[in-house]
């Protein structure tokens, strides 16, 4: 198996990485590392998995220092012909699309960034994958797409046409084209609906870590909704055990295409996370309650059974205990930036 994977430098990109060193042929990276959030993260995740801050050269293979196998290349989406020539000298069988420009609030300022990175650049990504013989294509999706759906559980046959935010549209465009081209060019893609993502190395403007950072260090949280709020926690390794089984399973119907939710499948309360995130910590939150953001939802809850009945997903971290492993990671991260 020769992987390619867009967002190495990010969260879950790292995260698969660092899973899929252990047993697969080749692995080549790929990120822009942009500056939506702190770069030193970024770079931090690279070094975590053999690649040097120095080694890093635009458009340039850097090799792993511990991670036989892994190479990483800084470049972006958008760009085509670096992309055409990564696939013509990699003969990748699989691609994990986990590039794009993230974040709902963040898109409703700066609303080219998503079109340009989670549109363009996902059709250059299709693109490669049609041209170069790639057996099975697994993107990131979002659970944003389900907009204000008001189902006790979101499902994948659920409607997703009513998005809130213009990241959701996008990503719900990039499942449409995904779509097309398994119809098309009969290109095996599948989608992941993630569904609140956390854990050691997680991005610092989701809630996890930006709130335990803010309530380790005596800053006020403010808290949408007044804290009237469910959000569906997954820890990374349920996430990437999900990737996982995934890659390895691409769908042989007609037309080849697949989404799944990929959740913990059991929604907190906004007040009892942060309630928990005081208990793991040591440390009193204080709260700045808020009215409800424009493009947020008030409830997310992933009906996994699709992936479970098909694939044997189960998620196994309890929010708890993945708030434990993240707060010890940060205590680690925070000393070694000192």
């Amino acid at each position: 198996m020769k992987v390619f994977i867009t967002g190495a430098a990010g969260f879950i990109g790292h995260a698969l990485v660092k899973r899929l060193a252990d047993g697969v042929t080749e692995i080549v990276g790929m990120d822009n590392i942009n500056d939506y959030y702190d770069q030193r993260l970024k770079y931090a995740r690279l070094a975590d998995c053999g690649i040097r801050r120095e080694d890093v050269k635009d458009g340039a293979l850097a090799e792993s220092h511990t991670l036989p196998g892994y190479r990483f290349i800084h470049a972006d989406l958008t760009d085509g012909d670096t992309l055409r020539r990564l696939f013509e000298e990699g003969h990748f069988t699989h691609i994990v699309n986990l590039a794009g420009q993230a974040g709902v609030r963040y898109s409703i300022e700066n609303p080219m960034s998503y079109v340009k990175s989670n549109v363009e650049g996902f059709l250059n990504i299709l693109e490669c994958g049609r041209h170069y013989g790639v057996s099975h294509l697994v993107y990131a999706s979002s659970s944003s797409i389900y907009g204000m759906n008001e189902s006790e559980r979101f499902t994948e046959t659920d409607d997703t046409d009513h998005p809130v935010s213009l990241y959701a549209a996008t990503k719900k465009s990039d499942e449409l084209m995904a779509h097309a081209y398994s119809k098309l060019y009969h290109l095996p893609t599948t989608g992941l609906r993630f569904f609140t993502v956390y854990g050691p190395w997680g991005r610092p403007d989701m809630a996890p870590l930006k709130f335990t950072d803010a309530i380790c260090q005596g800053r006020t949280i403010n808290v949408y909704n007044n804290g009237d709020m469910e959000r569906d926690f997954t820890y990374i390794d349920d996430i990437i055990d999900g990737l996982m089984l995934t890659l390895s399973h691409p769908s042989t119907a007609e037309v080849p295409f697949n989404v799944y939710n990929i959740g913990c499948s059991h929604p907190d309360r906004l007040l009892d996370f942060i309630h928990d995130l005081e208990e793991v910590t040591g440390h009193k939150a204080q709260m700045n309650m808020m009215p409800m953001q424009p493009g947020d939802v008030k409830r997310t809850y992933a009906d996994v059974t699709k992936i479970s009945s098909e694939l044997g997903y189960q998620p196994k971290v309890i929010l708890k205990e993945g708030l434990r492993r993240m707060y010890a990671w940060y205590c680690k991260y925070s000393e070694g930036k000192k």
